[in-house]
């Protein structure tokens, strides 16, 4: 039987311009919709790729992304920082990530 909907998982990252960015908070079901709800009030940009956060949901709180994971993070990232100067409290969502065609 195919679950019609599935839980939510949603993962934080935190750069702070040394190293990898590191995993902050990750959680899936009600963890992952209360880390959403905490990004939307604070204007921080959501981003939803499935295959990025199934992955990172994999790694341990406080862990650096693996390196493999550079550049799909770093336009994460880029989108954040570019949107910096948004007001607070208009959390937009980036457009899913498009596949890797490599």
């Amino acid at each position: 039987m195919v679950n019609p909907t599935p839980l939510p998982i949603a993962v934080s990252l935190k750069w702070d311009g040394k190293g990898a960015p590191r995993v902050t908070a990750k959680g899936r079901g009600e963890v992952a919709e209360r880390i959403i709800a905490l990004a939307e009030a604070n204007g921080v940009p959501l981003r939803e790729d499935h295959a990025l956060v199934s992955v990172l949901s994999k790694l341990d709180l406080d862990q650096q992304i693996p390196q493999q994971l550079y550049v799909a993070v770093a336009e994460v990232i880029a989108f954040a920082y570019a949107l910096g100067g948004r007001a607070k409290g208009s959390a937009p969502t980036m457009p899913p990530r498009k596949p890797d065609t490599r």
